[in-house]
């Protein structure tokens, strides 16, 4: 029996992009295409099979350990940029400012599917998607290069529709229009959160 199972749910890639330079900065520049490895994106600053722990697992490795690279890429939906852009009282958000591999839209609550989920392409590329995204200050820096007095109040109105880390389980070619199919795990929610240990 397949432990992943495909949904009615499909998703437009309105916007492809890359990170081409790790030098703080986040800004992506924009693609109309892309040939993508088990490496990610080529040319990418976050690809590669390994990567460098960071903040996101400072509670499973000590900074800079080899770890394997689940966060190739940042996805975020259509639907959720108009949300964050529309709370911090803009017109619209370029995802260039927020480092963003790809821009979809058609999937509901985007940022909260169930982790494990893979967006399967034309091409036969799967995508597998880690977890939700947590905001943090680097897009709010490019965003107020670009609106001043704007930036700072990115990180609050992205809480929860920042989008999700993936990586590519299965490489291919990705366009601007191509129709992603949503896969999702088939297991039921695991009904022990209160085990979470909080954390300062």
């Amino acid at each position: 029996m397949p432990a992943l199972k495909p949904t009615n749910y499909t998703a437009r890639i309105t916007w492809l992009g890359r990170v081409t330079h790790g030098d703080g900065t986040l800004r992506s520049e924009p693609l109309q295409a892309v040939d993508a490895t088990l490496d990610g994106f080529p040319g990418e600053a976050h690809g590669g099979a390994t990567r460098a722990a960071c903040v996101r697992v400072k509670t499973q490795y000590p900074q800079g350990t080899e770890i394997r690279n689940v966060r190739q890429l940042s996805i975020l939906s259509a639907e959720e940029m108009a949300d964050i852009a529309a709370k911090m009282g803009m017109a619209r958000i370029d995802p260039a400012w927020v480092g963003a591999s790809m821009i979809i839209e058609g999937i509901p609550d985007f940022s909260h599917v169930p982790p494990s989920s893979r967006l399967m392409a034309p091409s036969g590329a799967g995508i597998t998607i880690d977890m939700e995204n947590r905001p943090c200050v680097l897009p709010g820096r490019e965003i107020e290069k670009e609106a001043e007095g704007f930036g700072k109040r990115f990180k609050a109105a992205a809480a929860l529709k920042r989008g999700v880390t993936a990586w590519m389980e299965f490489g291919g070619r990705l366009a601007i229009g191509d129709e992603l199919v949503l896969h999702v795990p088939d297991q039921p929610l695991w009904a022990h959160h209160e085990a979470i240990v909080p954390q300062s």
